[in-house]
């Protein structure tokens, strides 16, 4: 296909932020789009053979639609595939690439920053100055939150790749001692980690950084919440679909958990009412982000570049991060 120069589009080019394009559109032909609604997909994909999408769905009626014919490449700018259904890909013979591992020193650091907030609660403490809370004080000081330190406390890590790697090399830094669970969905004992239960109880903080696939969806529930350890606390920043949100905020309410904090939960953006919006303006044991943890601007620099790579070695001829 060394011949070809695909016509490309940008569905939500809005997720590569103040990053600039220049990479792809001085390079081929380009329709870049901030942002898709569902009812534009077809009309904006239609005569391109290239798409690039962070959370866009491509679904099958999208990929079997006539809209779709030119489709060859679908470039994910993330690492997750579960906004594409990969099987109606594989079908239709369009190639899907994806970014392995460029945020993994973004979102580790990040995750270890909820953490650190969840030990310390410096930002509450922050929050307590700005509101003229530490004039008022009786004493040189405030004792608004139960803090802890790290150092002796057990780091369970929950999908241990890149990113779970990188944030258990930054956690031994800090003291902490690390426990792997086993691959969520395998019965197989792996060397150097524990079964997802044992991990669960013997924790004092969890953090998951596994995919959302049918073996993970749901992964944190009642009953895995029920045999964590008393008072630990739980970080997520995988994908908000991991947890039972109905069943955290309840721990969370309880006190059987100290604390969580997500940056990833079910719908994002979300509605007004959703259950965990709510509940973080109501617990101050939970801690919730925008879904910010991969966004360094390094992180998006290397993501637009990786993009780049995959579409020029597909039309190459050559696979480059294929996942379909």
């Amino acid at each position: 296909m060394a011949e070809v120069q695909p016509r490309i589009v940008f569905l939500d080019a809005m997720t590569f932020g103040d990053v600039s394009l220049e990479r792809l559109t001085k390079t081929w032909e380009c329709a870049v789009h901030a942002l898709t609604a569902p009812d534009e997909i077809l009309q904006r994909i239609e005569g391109f053979a290239v798409v690039v999408t962070n959370k866009v769905p491509l679904d099958r009626a999208i990929l079997s639609a006539p809209e779709a014919r030119d489709l060859r490449l679908i470039a994910e700018a993330a690492t997750g595939t579960d906004n594409i259904d990969l099987a109606a890909a594989r079908e239709r013979g369009v190639a899907v690439a994806n970014v392995p591992g460029y945020a993994a020193q973004s979102v580790a650091q990040f995750t270890v920053a909820l953490i650190l907030e969840l030990a310390t609660r410096a930002g509450g403490y922050i929050d307590v100055v700005r509101g003229g809370g530490w004039e008022k004080s009786p004493i040189y000081t405030r004792l608004d939150f139960s803090t802890t330190e790290l150092a002796g406390k057990k780091l369970g890590i929950v999908g241990y790749g890149n990113i779970g790697r990188r944030v258990a090399e930054i956690a031994r830094g800090l003291g902490m001692e690390i426990l792997v669970s086993i691959r969520p969905g395998s019965n197989e004992s792996e060397p150097g980690r524990a079964p997802l239960d044992a991990v669960l109880a013997e924790s004092d903080f969890i953090s998951l950084h596994c995919p959302l696939t049918p073996a993970t969806k749901g992964l944190i529930d009642a009953r895995a919440l029920a045999g964590m350890k008393a008072g630990a606390f739980l970080i997520n920043t995988a994908r908000g679909a991991l947890i039972d949100e109905t069943a955290l905020i309840a721990a969370l309410r309880s006190k059987k958990l100290a604390g969580a904090a997500l940056d990833v939960i079910s719908r994002e953006p979300p509605p007004a009412d959703h259950p965990i919006v709510q509940a973080a303006k109501e617990l101050d044991n939970l801690l919730v982000t925008p879904h910010c943890a991969w966004s360094a601007r390094e992180a998006r620099e290397r993501l637009l570049a990786e993009v780049a790579e995959n579409i020029r070695a597909f039309t190459d001829g050559r696979e480059r991060n294929r996942v379909a």
